[in-house]
């Protein structure tokens, strides 16, 4: 896939402003459904198929689109507890920070690391299969990194909304 623009302007910026409304409709039905088929598209878009797909891969080619993937039942594959972390470092020297943040790089139960500002300097999505093992993954993988100073772990007693959905402004 080639990483042309088609806009002489540059940057995130001007891109956004590139955006039509039918580039808009494209980024929204994509988040519902990335396996749509691109004649599905065009008709929703009232474009023919090629130009359909021409905009699709520019999207792609632009950034706007990161990639696809299938959404997973966590509690299917027998990893019900899902936490947020606030972790908080002794420094913050970027040497700090970039340890810390190869550590979390390197695990598969953090979905999600954040650096913050405010009361702490990470947030951390992490989803395991049960108590024992976020006790285990806290002591061997978090605390045990040099520079954690302190944790604070929330548990979640009920998803209300999880989603990847970006609304397109307009």
């Amino acid at each position: 896939m080639s990483r042309r623009s088609t806009s002489p302007a540059s940057g995130p910026a001007a891109d956004r402003r590139d955006l039509d409304r039918i580039d808009r409709k494209l980024l929204a039905r994509l988040q519902q459904d990335g396996r749509a088929a691109v004649s599905q598209l065009a008709r929703e878009v009232n474009l023919t198929v090629t130009p359909t797909l021409e905009r699709v891969r520019r999207l792609e080619s632009a950034s706007y689109i990161e990639g696809y993937f299938a959404r997973l039942n966590p509690a299917m594959l027998g990893l019900g507890l899902l936490a947020y972390v606030e972790v908080s470092l002794d420094r913050t020297t970027p040497d700090a920070f970039e340890r810390f943040k190869q550590v979390m790089l390197a695990h598969d139960e953090v979905m999600e690391c954040h650096m913050v500002a405010g009361g702490f300097d990470y947030l951390l999505k992490v989803r395991v299969r049960d108590m024992e093992s976020y006790r285990r993954f806290l002591g061997d993988r978090i605390a045990s990194v040099r520079g954690v100073q302190q944790t604070h772990t929330y548990f979640v007693m009920e998803e209300v909304k999880s989603t990847h959905k970006i609304v397109v402004p307009e």
